[in-house]
């Protein structure tokens, strides 16, 4: 009898094995200036070519391979961006992920090179991949220019998943919001649109002060929001019966973490509150896949990782916090309220 053949569908290995490759054609056509180029309206080869520098033929292969990829639309011998393309792999967009994109190619795509020794040796990879101690952002953001874009990108994370995370939950009962490393203030001012009694205060290291008062000045809420400078791990902070920490737990060891959760829980009021703009775990771990995938970039990247809701919990509950809710959002951050 002849042996029955393998129908096992190889769909999710042969996915896999190129999907780094979309990747790197994204970053490769924000870091050439593709989008840029485009975003004044359609082009040809030749006349982009000659903009940005590039071999007609090669920029050819790159502008299709983004067309299938949904980042461009292609009309006869003329190229033009999708909606998408404009709004989020644009230098002029306010909603632009390009710093975070760029800081991806030049940054985290050598890091990540390295994750088989950080899974062996479970630590960061700074010191093998740049001959860093630690992510000592100012090696890379030496001009104000870079910091602004990088900046601009987290922005644009914040824009996407911060009124979701202030949705979560009911937050109306609280009058002032302070987010520690608000960096340009997407959080505050989403919780100040939602809630119309709320007053918010974007708390951060002084370099990102600039920029958080020109993002906040431009927003409906502005005379609701003041921006105020300072280490939330050794500076006094400022007063408020609502702290929120976004995307920042996951970046630091459990002692750091604790650290700052004493500090924040000895200055809130009895019935103040914690919110927190992480993206969960599954109980299990099984999932979901953002999760997962940013667990892994923790470990390249950071001294910090992702956690279950009991893992929030547990550290939570260890200084103080008597009631702590977990809320899944449909954005890359879930929403979890840790109340004193």
């Amino acid at each position: 009898m002849a042996p029955v053949p393998d129908e096992t569908d190889p769909a999710v290995i042969l996915d896999l094995l190129e999907a780094f490759r979309r990747s790197k054609t994204m970053f490769a056509a924000v870091s050439l200036g593709v989008f840029d180029a485009l975003s004044s309206g359609p082009a040809d080869v030749d006349a982009l070519a000659k903009r940005l520098s590039a071999d007609p033929a090669a920029l050819a292969r790159l502008l299709d391979a983004c067309v299938g990829l949904q980042l461009l639309r292609r009309a006869e011998s003329r190229y033009e961006n999708t909606p998408a393309a404009g709004i989020y792999l644009t230098a002029d967009s306010k909603k632009r992920l390009t710093g975070y994109i760029n800081y991806s190619n030049n940054v985290m795509w050598k890091l990540w090179s390295h994750l088989e020794d950080a899974v062996r040796e479970g630590g960061h990879r700074w010191q093998q991949t740049f001959g860093w101690d630690g992510p000592i952002f100012s090696h890379f953001f030496k001009t104000e220019e870079a910091k602004r874009e990088f900046l601009m990108g987290m922005h644009g994370f914040g824009v996407i998943s911060s009124p979701r995370v202030v949705a979560a939950f009911d937050l109306s009962r609280h009058r002032r919001n302070v987010d520690l490393g608000g960096a340009t203030g997407h959080l505050v001012v989403a919780a100040c649109e939602r809630y119309p009694n709320l007053e918010g205060v974007v708390f951060d290291l002084p370099d990102a002060a600039p920029l958080a008062r020109e993002m906040v000045a431009a927003s409906s809420v502005a005379a609701r929001i003041t921006v105020a400078s300072g280490d939330f791990f050794v500076d006094e902070l400022p007063q408020g019966d609502l702290y929120s920490l976004g995307r920042i737990l996951h970046d630091w060891t459990e002692a750091k973490i604790l650290l700052l959760l004493e500090r924040i829980y000895a200055r809130l009021p009895s019935d103040g509150a914690l919110l927190i703009a992480e993206k969960m775990l599954a109980a299990d771990k099984s999932g979901p896949r953002w999760a997962q995938m940013q667990d892994l970039n923790m470990l390249t990247c950071t001294e910090g990782k992702e956690r279950t809701l009991d893992e929030y919990r547990a550290l939570l509950t260890r200084v103080g916090f008597t009631s702590v809710e977990g809320r899944a959002t449909d954005s890359p951050l879930d929403a979890i309220l840790a109340t004193k």
